[in-house]
């Protein structure tokens, strides 16, 4: 806590942990749109807005090294009680940047108000609508941060149990994987990460599951099945009370015979990557050192 940029973010920090009532719940879902706004980056992309169905959605084109024969579909973070394409747009950016694919955000329903399974239905529903129309399922990417890293892993289990195909790879930021809230790292790293606390997440828990059992794997997927996954990369701040969340996850795909990596940034706290900072572009350009390797078998050089 000596960091003074830790203070700042933990003194500014929109995700309180205080309880949900309706005007606080507002408050937060205004500020996460106005933080969108905000630190996304400014550069050579262009956005198409569209919608599936009813939800917006957009897509995030980069204008250089863009490579149209993959893209990525990308759920954000927020709890499931909070975000938006405004929210989203800091990573998809990012992301699209990164990987020289398209990636595309949407705009799910929010619990309270839409509690499970509406955010698995939305996610669903633009899955199709990319593999529909525009893309093998094994050209597309699937990637999320925090609750949003636990919808996109929800998906892939659901549609490993439909036996319909699933993407090239899954890439998580601080996923959220295990709603029972039992992990150690909430204790050991709830004074170090100034972004999350324990109290907002069980409270965003009870908001999507309602009295629903937290072990099960339909909204905590740590506790299912991982045969037959598609390969996952995983970032992760050391100081990040979901710390225990990504360590676990990648343990239970190598016993279930899958492939996953796990990067953990040592000064890093939940979805650092969000900022501004020497330390995001640093682990965006890992990230995207990542997907060459894995789709073209060779790394390259990027400035993000």
């Amino acid at each position: 806590m000596n960091n003074p940029l830790i203070k700042a973010l933990k003194a500014v920090n929109f995700i309180s942990g205080r309880n949900m009532t309706e005007a606080e719940l507002k408050k937060h879902r205004k500020l996460a749109e106005w933080a969108g706004r905000l630190a996304t980056p400014k550069g050579d992309f262009s956005i198409k807005r569209f919608k599936v169905g009813r939800m917006r959605c957009e897509a995030v084109t980069p204008e250089f090294a863009h490579n149209p024969g993959y893209a990525v579909l990308y759920a954000h973070g927020g709890g499931y009680v909070s975000g938006g394409l405004d929210y989203a747009r800091i990573l998809t950016v990012k992301t699209a940047v990164a990987t020289g694919f398209t990636t595309y955000s949407f705009a799910y329903r929010l619990a309270p108000e839409h509690p499970y399974p509406a955010a698995l239905e939305d996610i669903t529903a633009v899955w199709e609508y990319l593999t529909d129309s525009l893309y093998e399922a094994d050209h597309l990417l699937l990637a999320g941060d925090s609750a949003g890293g636990n919808l996109v892993l929800c998906l892939v289990q659901k549609l490993l149990s439909e036996n319909r195909p699933t993407p090239r790879e899954v890439l998580l930021f601080s996923p959220w994987t295990d709603m029972t809230g039992t992990t150690k790292s909430y204790e050991t790293m709830k004074e170090a990460d100034p972004i999350l606390t324990k109290e907002f997440v069980m409270n965003s828990s009870k908001a999507y599951i309602g009295d629903r059992d937290p072990h099960d794997p339909a909204f905590s997927p740590l506790l299912g099945s991982f045969k037959e996954f598609p390969p996952v990369y995983i970032m992760a701040g050391k100081n990040g009370i979901l710390l225990d969340d990504s360590i676990l996850l990648k343990e239970k795909i190598e016993n279930d015979g899958g492939k996953a990596w796990l990067d953990v940034e040592e000064k890093g706290w939940h979805v650092y990557q969000q900022l501004p900072i020497p330390m995001a572009k640093q682990a965006m350009k890992r990230f995207s050192e990542h997907i060459s390797s894995e789709i073209y078998g060779r790394n390259i050089k990027t400035d993000i």
